[in-house]
């Protein structure tokens, strides 16, 4: 179960009900555009994608072999990945992130690895992303090294189902590949190929995490007053004004979830609109109660720039009580309680902190840090963004501002030749 809490924001109730119509409007916009082409809206059918996910199951069940998974991917590609088998990592499968071209963590994991227990997941929806193909020609060449013709069983494919040069790759030497959908985006492939085939690899609940994204699409299509994700998206469009949005998660097992939303957040809003004005909000990580000794003092005490969300479980899956210790009478207060409960008491003293220091603050509440219920959290937040797309007068599913990055690399590595 997902459930947003306002109690500290007394004047939203009331914003929802006066801004209703243009929420309404917002979502209308939205869903008329699942019908053109090229809309990227694919994110909203692939909780409903049961085909898929049975091919991935059966691809696990005939690779029991495998001790290390690495893939190879950055942004999109790596992110929703990385978050998700953090946290539901049950298989005992080793996995390794090539989401950088730093040369000496790469060399350090290829002298690790044994080769013929390692599968490697080469990700890229275009297949043409510099970062992934570098690494990627790093691995393809130690695979041919050290397993001769028997390196294509180690390989696996995730790109666009027709074009791409990862694509061609695949149908020459007869390789396995998945299909990231035409209509999905990077950013929004979390619950495609691109999460769900590590996440066999880690033996999670993919059913579950998939059933979770389901009802994130009934609560998005639900009456305004009952819509989690247009309230969510008011929320941070009556705060635009601030130029800061944290996002707090009070979980270590969801600890690389803050990076993903970043992402999510800042790539897809941060634009200029229609007129030509820039717009967006910077979405800033953080993780408690780590940053409650990191960054809250400055939430606490610093400018009141920021609207904050914060993350929060309401019931462990396992506990573990803190016992007594004699000569440590100064931590009494400690004895007989458990972890769970200090984190949440943790939590909510921070969510009142942070009120009471004139911090718009609000919070998501998750009943478990389970596949049911982060895969509820996962899509709720993609519906977020696009309805702030709508409400923003953005394309939230493009990224101009990347291309320019991208072209000046290939030019400066030309250069160097």
């Amino acid at each position: 179960m997902l459930r947003l809490d306002t109690r500290f924001l007394p004047d939203f109730p009331e914003a929802l009900k006066a801004h209703a119509p243009l929420l309404e409007e917002a979502r209308r916009s939205l869903l008329a555009k699942r019908k053109n082409p090229g809309s990227m809206l694919g994110f909203l059918d692939l909780p409903e994608d049961t085909e898929t996910l049975r091919e991935i199951r059966r691809y696990r069940e005939a690779n029991p072999w495998v001790e290390d998974f690495v893939l190879i991917g950055i942004g999109g590609s790596a992110l929703g990945p990385k978050a998700l088998e953090a946290a539901f990592n049950e298989s005992g499968v080793r996995f390794h992130y090539v989401d950088h071209v730093e040369p000496e963590p790469v060399i350090k994991l290829l002298r690790a690895l044994d080769p013929g227990k390692t599968l490697v997941n080469v990700v890229s929806k275009s297949g043409t992303t510099a970062e992934t193909l570098a690494g990627f020609l790093v691995f393809l060449d130690w695979l041919k090294g050290a397993l001769g013709e028997a390196w294509r069983r180690h390989l696996v494919v995730t790109t666009d189902p027709e074009t791409g040069p990862l694509r061609a790759l695949a149908a020459r030497e007869g390789l396995r590949a998945f299909a990231i959908p035409k209509e999905v985006g990077g950013r929004f492939s979390v619950l495609s190929p691109v999460g769900l085939l590590p996440l066999a690899f880690a033996g999670a609940d993919l059913e579950a995490l998939l059933m979770g994204a389901r009802k994130a699409n009934e609560t998005a299509l639900a009456p305004v007053e009952e819509s989690l994700p247009l309230k969510t998206a008011l929320l941070l469009h009556l705060h635009r004004h601030l130029p800061v949005h944290a996002f707090m998660v009070y979980s270590e097992r969801l600890k690389h979830l803050p990076e993903w939303f970043v992402q999510l957040h800042d790539e897809s809003l941060g634009k200029r609109d229609k007129e030509g004005n820039r717009v967006g909000t910077t979405a800033l990580p953080a993780l408690g109660p780590q940053d409650q000794h990191a960054q809250v003092q400055l939430f606490r005490e610093g400018p009141l720039d920021k609207l904050l969300a914060m993350v929060v479980p309401e019931s462990p899956l396992e506990d573990l009580r803190i016992p007594p210790a004699e000569g440590l009478e100064a931590a009494s207060y400690l004895f007989g309680k458990t972890l769970f409960g200090l984190l949440r008491a943790e939590a909510e003293a921070t969510y009142q902190a942070l009120a009471e220091a004139g911090q718009r603050v609000y919070a998501l509440y998750l009943s478990q840090v389970s596949p049911y219920a982060v895969g509820w959290l996962l899509q709720h937040l993609m519906w977020q963004t696009a309805f702030l797309g709508e409400l923003w007068g953005v394309n939230a599913f493009d990224q101009p501002g990347v291309e320019l990055g991208k072209r000046l690399t290939r030019a400066f590595l030309e250069a160097w030749k």
